[in-house]
């Protein structure tokens, strides 16, 4: 790492970055042996072909850093860095081999480490690792991980169309509650309505009971005044009711007289 440093600072940082995400994927396939459970496998499998994708990334990078200094290095230092660049697709090829087996145990399948999409020949297939060529490695590894990142787009699709549904589903949510806080207010509207209404009932009944007994002694008077008046109308003489104010006497009765002829 100290010789690529002093080539490029930019490959020292990206061999340190790739040498990290080894050691992680190293750490996390011995995690993953010990792991029972098929549905923490899977969700490790993810992590890891993540770690993998990220490591591709930055040995493109490495490549074309690489390439950026073809023209100012000796042959040895091409050569040097070439090899270096082969030994780490070679490491990450490993990888996404792993990678391969242990989704085909999760999901019972058998799967051929070697074999490319679409393929029927059995000439790559007949090939070891270890006796391809430096060529045969980076075109294996460059294919698998073609095939990784397949993956990772149909999962990441899968996980928008997810996160779609539930942004719509809490939208849907969010408009039946205000809904239904809106029903509540209208109901307690309604509520306090119906207790005013309530109280207005009862003082207009008040009034009118009020009302009643003010038209019931009225009517009594009324018809005392009548019963005086007939009477004083009928037995004038009688000293024991007394003149109604206002009311003139009734006149004396007068005799015809009678003359004799």
């Amino acid at each position: 790492m100290a010789s690529l440093s002093g080539l490029s600072e930019e490959l020292g940082e990206i061999e340190g970055q790739i040498s990290d995400l080894f050691r992680a994927l190293s750490n996390g396939f011995q995690k993953l042996e010990k792991i029972k459970d098929s549905n923490r496998q899977s969700r490790q499998l993810e992590e890891l072909t993540g770690k993998m994708r990220e490591c591709k990334r930055l040995i493109k990078e490495f490549d074309r850093e690489v390439k950026d200094l073809e023209y100012k290095s000796d042959a040895d230092i091409t050569k040097m860095l070439t090899e270096k660049k082969q030994s780490m697709i070679k490491e990450l090829n490993s990888y996404v081999a792993l990678k391969k087996q242990y989704a085909s145990n999760i999901e019972n399948k058998r799967v051929d480490l070697f074999e490319g999409p679409g393929e029927g020949f059995a000439e790559d297939n007949g090939l070891l690792a270890s006796k391809m060529s430096n060529q045969q490695l980076m075109d294996q590894g460059n294919r698998m991980m073609d095939e990784t990142d397949q993956v990772i787009e149909r999962s990441k699709k899968v996980v928008h169309e997810t996160v779609n549904v539930g942004t719509e589903t809490a939208a849907a949510l969010k408009a039946q509650t205000e809904q239904m806080s809106r029903i509540v207010n209208e109901l307690d509207s309604i509520h306090f309505s119906i207790k005013k209404a309530t109280q207005l009932v009862k003082e207009l009944g008040r009034q009118v009971a009020t009302d009643r007994c003010i038209m019931g002694l009225l009517f009594l008077i009324v018809v005392g005044v009548v019963a005086i008046i007939i009477v004083k109308i009928v037995n004038p003489h009688n000293k024991d009711i007394r003149d109604i104010p206002g009311l003139a006497p009734p006149a004396p009765s007068r005799r015809l007289l009678a003359y004799s002829y």
